[in-house]
Parts: structure tokens; sequence; C-alpha cells
């Protein structure tokens, strides 16, 4: 049973979200506060966060940002809840590390989606173990990545990207089939979602030069290839 963390000011909202998650089969802890939730976060290790953005005290926004800085939090999942629904506030929010956005008011079907849309994406199965291009190596046991023996850290849904375009290298994919084949049949993720994780990605790769691997192609999307 996944375990969720849910971070809101709002009591009558965590009582929503518990009872739609409970029924999802979900176990539910609750925090109303930022500092809350890093106090519960020293004790357990949820498989996922739902964190408002307008926390009293130290925001949403700051404290996502401070988790995936953090070694022991930077691989949870995060969904934003906020309000503030317009394109501008959902990029930022993406922009912190979050792997979704939800704008409230939402159905709780649609959270529980979400939820386990991420959960999904944020675990690939397994299929090659091991592949290397350009000095740049994926396992997928350990389910680390490396480049010359020294660990690059990426998260999650980085990880499954990387893996589909290291599988699949060479070839151009616009944004709509790597929604496809990396997030899968959830339906809830936009196309500037795909932008988001790849600058994420060129970011973890750009220390070894790697990120040079991750080419823009116009017109189309993006194309893993060590060739020019």
């Amino acid at each position: 049973m996944a375990t969720i963390l849910v971070v809101d000011d709002e009591p009558d909202i965590r009582e929503v979200m518990r009872f739609a998650l409970e029924n999802a089969e979900f176990q539910v802890i609750e925090a109303g506060h930022a500092d809350e939730a890093r106090r519960l976060l020293g004790q357990v290790n949820p498989d996922l966060i739902l964190l408002d953005w307008m926390l009293p005290g130290r925001s949403g926004l700051e404290l996502a940002q401070q988790l995936k800085q953090t070694p022991k939090t930077r691989n949870i999942p995060i969904i934003m809840v906020s309000a503030r629904g317009e394109e501008e506030d959902r990029v930022k929010g993406l922009d912190t590390g979050a792997d979704d956005y939800i704008a409230k008011p939402f159905s709780p079907r649609e959270m529980v989606a979400r939820v386990n849309a991420v959960l999904r994406r944020t675990r690939p199965e397994e299929l090659e173990d091991e592949i290397e291009i350009a000095g740049l190596r994926i396992d997928n046991v350990s389910h680390r990545v490396s480049v010359e023996g020294r660990q690059v850290d990426v998260a999650p849904t980085e990880y499954r990207l990387l893996y589909f375009f290291m599988t699949h290298a060479d070839r151009a994919y616009s944004r709509s089939q790597l929604l496809d084949q990396v997030w899968g049949d959830q339906v809830y993720v936009e196309e500037r979602t795909v932008d988001v994780h790849v600058r994420r990605l060129r970011k973890a790769l750009e220390p070894s030069g790697n990120d040079r691997l991750l080419q823009t192609v116009r017109g189309v999307g993006y194309r893993f290839s060590d060739k020019s």
C-alpha cells in the first residue's frame, strides 16, 4: 500500500483528500504547514507528496525546492496543488521539481487519477539491464546513471525519460510521442511538461558534457544521439 503525504493548511480540504485517497486504498498522513511536513519526513518516507502552494509561513513552493535539494527526499514525487491555475504558475510549480500540478478546485477522482499516474511513471519497468552511449551508462538493475564510474543524480521521471531515449537512440520524437511512451496512458500531462523534464535532464547531464547527446530537433521535438 502506497503512502501519500498531504500537506494543506485547510482541514476540510485535507479531509476530502484523505477520504478519496483512502477509498483508493492509499495510506494517508497529513501536515498543516511546511515545518510539520518536514518533521514527518524525518520519520516516514512517503511514496508521493500532495503539496499545497499557499501554506502559512514557508510556502509549498519553497518546501518543494528544499525537498528536491535534499538527498533523502529528492526522489519523492511531488504534486503541487494550488488555486493559481494560470500556465505561468503551472510552469513555475513544475520548475521547482514538482512532477505534476493540480489547480483548485479539483475533483477527488481527478486527484486520485493524477496520483496513480505519477506513481506509475516514477516506477519504470525493468527491461534491458544496462545500456551505454558515449560513456553515459544507465543500469536498470541498480537504477543508477553514471559516467565513467561517477554517479549522476537523476530524478525518477528524468530517469524514465533518459531510459527511453537511450533505448531508442538516433530517432526523433515529438512531445506527443514522448508523452505516450514515457508518461503512458494518463491524459492529464501537457506537452509543455516534456520541455520541463528535458531541461532538468540536460542540467543533470551538463557537468559531464553529456547534455549534448539530448538534441532539439526543430519542428519535431527531441532526439538522443552521439552523432551531430
